[in-house]
């Protein structure tokens, strides 16, 4: 891929921004490959919530935004998001599991 500065027109940018959103959510979906892994692991909605880990969580990732030279308040907020999900999904898998 074309360094964003040595793009010589819009579409590049464009179908680069494209590329990567692809992959980034290709990654999401390899994460909630192992999201619904983990739960053979829990056994309460508790253990789904994992407040201590979820705060380690942001952390590291507001820190990994600062070294990316990204804003941490905008990936927080999209890791909140992105964990609520994640933690709804968990649920919905341990509740069929325990039926």
């Amino acid at each position: 891929m074309t360094p964003p500065e040595e793009c010589t027109s819009i579409d590049e940018i464009r179908n680069a921004i494209d590329t990567l959103d692809r992959t980034i959510i290709a990654a999401l979906g390899q994460r909630f490959g192992y999201v619904k892994a983990i739960t053979r692991f829990k056994r309460t909605p508790e253990d789904v919530a994992a407040p201590a880990r979820y705060q380690h969580v942001l952390t590291t990732r507001r820190t990994w935004a600062e070294e990316a030279g990204l804003s941490p308040d905008a990936i927080e907020r999209m890791y909140r998001d992105l964990i609520a999900y994640f933690i709804d999904e968990e649920m919905k898998l341990l509740k069929n599991r325990d039926e």
